[in-house]
């Protein structure tokens, strides 16, 4: 196998970032852009010892999952990786991954994995589902402004004017932005010299309350005739409450800085989440805040979190990597108590403010990284009772050995493990396995429709416990 070389092949899998797999004469080749089911013709563009890599050349029979894209940016950019597969039909391929890493990497029986799994919970709507639209702004060839989204694995801006996952509000607001910055001749930032001012405009909604926020990230501490730049907005969005700017001078690809300032209204604004069983919870979000993208999943999401915890109203629950607040104050409408731990400063700030919102008073919340304050808290030295519930929300990278080892030693009679990534759900699943935690069921939600990505909760219990 050479690279250039143009083979034909039959798709028979996905994989885990969504190129379809196919294989001839014992080599694997993995194609961008194919549909599981599809017979094309491939171009290799890579070549490893015992796989390759392609580029889809023509479909010569196309798979019955196959549709067309909603977007006609899909293929180039980056952010839809399986917009070309029926919906039904990724929410199949997300469950097979799930229960994939469970038995591949948790070492749990496939027979056992499929009695315990609920029905996945898709969503109504898979497109315009997005709160938060983050765009980075550059130039083309001609030197034109542009915003879009990176192609895959690349820094380079796919134009889009209407992403088909964000609102047609968010996008025509980035494009009320560059309006004002030909009308003012501000330069976008240049991330291979450092020079220019706007880096990214970052839109949140309020998709409860209609509420919307404006950043705009630059590379500098200000922006020159603001009151044109608000004008040019409040013709996309009248009723602007908030309208901030956000600094990073930083030589690197991240996205926000840490520092940001009220440009016109308030610093934050306000949505609301109504769970299953008629609770509503309402937050501030500011610029930096950590919520979930998908508001309406989001709410049966952490519907299903409370169900699993099993809240009488005496309970007391540690909620582990509790970010602004927003699974805390779920379960302190239903709690005795509530104890989160977040390392964001100004999240742990947002979350004792959005207590105070809610009219809650038996929710507590500590700053620093949860392996370091969790056994500080239980050191067996404080007269704290032991927890009935641990609710575990952790980054991609999975929850670190010493917060699980504090996890077990504090012997809750349930642990509800939220995880965006199965693989460190699974390997975490059997380290608490092995330590008395057995997994009862799971459920699969799909936040992010045309990604590869997921969320799934899970329910652990160890008998011994209680």
């Amino acid at each position: 196998m050479n690279k250039n070389d143009i083979v034909r092949l039959t798709i028979e899998d996905m994989s885990l970032e969504g190129a379809g797999i196919g294989h001839t004469d014992g080599v694997t080749i993995f194609v961008k852009d194919a549909v599981v089911g599809d017979v094309c013709d491939v171009i290799i563009t890579k070549v490893k010892k015992t796989y390759c890599f392609a580029a889809l050349k023509e479909v010569i029979e196309p798979s019955v999952y196959r549709v067309e894209p909603a977007c006609a940016k899909a293929r180039q950019c980056g952010g839809c990786q399986i917009m070309q597969i029926d919906y039904n039909k990724q929410l199949e391929i997300k469950e097979n991954i799930v229960a994939n890493n469970l038995v591949k990497i948790g070492g749990y029986d496939r027979a056992f994995v499929e009695s315990i799994h609920e029905p996945i919970i898709g969503m109504e709507e898979p497109l315009r589902y997005r709160n938060k639209a983050q765009v980075p702004i550059g130039v083309d060839k001609e030197g034109n402004i542009i915003a879009g989204f990176y192609g895959a694995r690349s820094h380079r801006i796919v134009p889009n004017d209407d992403c088909k996952l964000c609102s047609k509000k968010s996008m025509d607001i980035v494009y009320a932005v560059i309006d004002y910055m030909k009308e003012c001749r501000v330069a976008p930032y240049d991330e291979y010299t450092g020079k220019g001012l706007i880096r990214h405009v970052l839109i949140r909604e309020g998709k409860a309350t209609g509420e919307t926020m404006v950043c705009v990230v630059v590379n500098g501490d200000k922006l020159p005739n603001v009151d044109s730049l608000i004008s040019h907005i409040r013709k996309v969005e009248s009723e602007l409450p908030s309208l901030v700017l956000n600094i990073n001078t930083r030589r690197d690809n991240v996205i926000m800085g840490f520092e940001t300032k009220v440009l016109y209204g308030k610093e934050a604004i306000r949505d609301s989440i109504t769970l299953t069983n008629g609770d509503t919870v309402m937050f501030d979000i500011s610029a930096n805040s950590f919520y979930q993208v998908n508001h309406d999943q989001m709410e049966r999401l952490y519907s299903k979190a409370l169900e699993y915890a099993d809240l009488h109203g005496t309970e007391e629950v540690w909620d582990l990597y509790c970010g602004i607040g927003t699974i805390s104050l779920s379960m302190a409408k239903r709690a005795g108590m509530v104890y989160g731990i977040e390392v964001v400063p100004q999240a742990i700030e947002n979350a004792k403010a959005n207590a105070k919102i809610n009219g809650l008073d038996n929710a507590r919340f500590f700053c620093g990284e949860v392996e370091k304050v969790l056994p500080e808290f239980y050191s067996g030295k404080n007269e704290m009772t032991k927890p009935d519930v641990i609710m575990v929300d952790p980054p991609r990278k999975g929850c670190d050995i010493v917060a699980l080892d504090t996890m077990v030693d504090m012997a809750p009679s349930r642990i509800v493990y939220v995880s965006c990534d199965s693989a460190t759900l699974a390997r975490d699943l059997k380290y608490l396995r092995e330590r008395g935690y057995n997994l009862q069921k799971y459920t699969v939600v799909d936040q992010f429709g045309h990604t590869m990505h997921t969320e799934t909760c899970c329910l652990l219990t160890n008998t011994d416990a209680e």
